[in-house]
């Protein structure tokens, strides 16, 4: 991070009206913020267009103004009301702030007192989870609280259960255990690749084992898409490569998602029709019996 671009504003004085303490509130004080935003300057270096950019006149105003708004106890709040702010503007992946309070009640001497926080970009992306071993609508549910107690992970929606037969390279195995598929919407501070080592930790947690490709598992989760990320190394491709052609993610994903699109190859909804909807196609393919799944009782 320390080699990306980025633009710094350091020493923006503002006085405002925050703490803990009566008189803080009313008299007020004066607040220190530096800010560090990291984003790619190389467009901007190309074509010399203030528009390539963050405009740090606007910026600072804008952060300005932040901090001089509604009074709340602690600086920390207001790095985090700063850091926002910032995030706001498209091109900023990253953002570092430090809120100085030089005038602190503090009874013995000191130069100065602050806060720093480095907050990402919070990005939205699509998980696929399934299970065929063991009691799978508890395994995907434990799954999804887990996730949701990920720092950096908040779950925004989880999707019916749907049932499929089992998949293997040569098509579907109908005596296999059949699996429990569903699709979580989440936005995540964390990279493609920590949250890629997130999930996997909870699978391991779950008891997944690796020793058979495409075998049997007490749980799976992949990672389908992360905003408009195209991207692919010998770990992770975004999105998933098999995702346009699986039911079993499309359907559960169309549920949660009426305008989901898969970057670079389009509208789920117009992908779930060219498969004829639930049941018509997975893997290859293959028929995996796609049905909606109510619990305890048989598939509707």
């Amino acid at each position: 991070m320390t080699d990306q671009d980025s633009i710094t504003l350091t020493g923006l004085r503002v006085h405002a009206n925050h703490g803990l303490y009566d008189f803080e509130r009313q008299n007020g004080q004066d607040f220190v913020v530096d800010v560090t935003a990291w984003l790619s300057l190389l467009a901007a270096g190309s074509t010399d267009d203030i528009a390539s950019t963050v405009h740090y006149g606007e910026l600072a105003v804008e952060i300005h103004d932040a901090v001089a708004g509604e009074p709340v106890d602690l600086i920390e709040t207001l790095a985090e009301r700063v850091a926002r702010t910032v995030l706001a503007h498209d091109p900023v992946e990253r953002v570092r702030v430090t809120v100085h309070k030089p005038d602190a009640p503090i009874s013995v001497p000191f130069e100065d007192v602050a806060v720093t926080i480095v907050r990402p970009r919070s990005e939205h992306a699509v998980l696929a989870l399934g299970s065929n071993l063991g009691d799978r609508e508890a395994t995907l549910r434990a799954a999804v609280n887990d996730l949701d107690a990920v720092p950096g992970i908040t779950v925004d929606a989880f999707s019916p259960l749907y049932e499929t037969d089992a998949v293997r390279p040569d098509g579907v195995d109908p005596d296999a255990p059949a699996y429990l598929n569903a699709v979580a919407l989440v936005h995540t501070s964390l990279t493609p690749h920590e949250l890629l080592a997130a999930t996997g930790a909870i699978e391991l947690a779950h008891g997944r084992v690796r020793d058979v490709h495409w075998g049997d598992r007490t749980l799976d989760i992949d990672i389908v898409s992360y905003g408009s990320l195209r991207s692919s190394d010998e770990t992770l491709t975004l999105p998933h490569p098999r995702a346009a052609e699986r039911d079993f993610v499309l359907v559960p994903w169309l549920d949660v998602d009426l305008r989901a699109a898969i970057p670079g190859v389009g509208s789920v909804a117009r992908l779930v029709a060219g498969l004829g909807g639930p049941g018509a196609g997975g893997p290859g393919g293959h028929d995996v019996s796609l049905r909606r799944y109510t619990g305890a009782g048989e598939p509707r």
